[in-house]
């Protein structure tokens, strides 16, 4: 951990540290006092009020909670198999894989679009699921492979030895030494699930297969625009992000800390 000792070392970080928040805090600030004007509390029970509101929470969950699992199994069999198996033309693959970073999401709405129709997944939480979590698989598996690195190969020479498998070694020594990147990937992956917007616009139709992303939208029309609600609606919908956050900082910090670096 990088620490400083000198006084005037820590005010100038204290100060820089400040002014690289402020552009991120601001917007933040603004939404939150906007989201109290006019009605005040009056514009969050409005929101509240809506009767499909509950479910448009079930949805959301239930597209994070999926899109979690699959990017979990992904991440962490392919930052296992990139990294401590022995496999003919492994650096290709991951470099291929890697390569997918430079796609766009609006570039894939075309042939998503043409997929999703033809197999029948149209206005189903699957249509969005499978889409966000193949999205999410690149970049997961670079930190991770990144973390899995940093694991002793004498570590799992040592359980093969006693007789453990790659699936055992996999399941009983490498998961438990790398839950800091897996909190990591959950918080990223929820994050990014939870706020996806374009995905469930395009493939989700009815209200009852909607998330929240889309709450803000059923303020905004050709005869209202209620901007207070629209921003209580996204106070709202960003809660779950913000304690997810809190309940998971410090092994979120150390994982991507750790998997960001070798």
């Amino acid at each position: 951990m990088f620490e400083t000792r000198r006084l005037r070392s820590r005010v100038f970080l204290q100060i820089l540290l400040t002014i690289l928040v402020v552009p991120f805090a601001l917007p933040l600030v603004a939404m939150v006092r906007g989201s109290f004007a006019g009605s005040g509390w009056g514009n969050y029970r409005t929101v509240l009020s809506l009767p499909l509101l509950p479910g448009f929470f079930v949805n959301s969950a239930l597209l994070a909670a999926a899109v979690i699992v699959i990017v979990l199994i992904c991440t962490m069999t392919a930052a296992y198999g990139f990294s401590k198996l022995h496999v003919r033309g492994k650096e290709i693959y991951f470099w291929a894989l890697l390569a997918t970073l430079t796609l766009p999401e609006v570039v894939l709405l075309a042939p998503l679009f043409a997929t999703v129709t033809k197999i029948g997944a149209y206005n189903t939480l699957w249509a969005v699921i499978l889409p966000v979590a193949a999205l999410q698989v690149p970049f997961t598996t670079l930190l991770a492979r990144n973390f899995v690195d940093g694991i002793s190969d004498q570590m799992l020479e040592a359980a093969r030895v006693d007789g453990a498998n790659a699936a055992r070694t996999f399941w009983h020594i490498l998961l438990p030494l790398t839950r800091p990147i897996m909190a990591a990937v959950v918080v990223l992956v929820f994050i990014n699930a939870w706020n996806d917007f374009l995905l469930p616009l395009l493939f989700l139709q009815t209200p009852d297969r909607q998330t929240v992303t889309l709450v803000p939208s059923f303020f905004v029309g050709q005869y209202n625009n209620d901007q207070t609600k629209v921003l209580a609606a996204a106070v709202i919908t960003g809660l779950p992000i913000v304690l997810a956050y809190i309940c998971l900082q410090r092994f979120f910090e150390r994982g991507l800390a750790a998997g960001a670096l070798k």
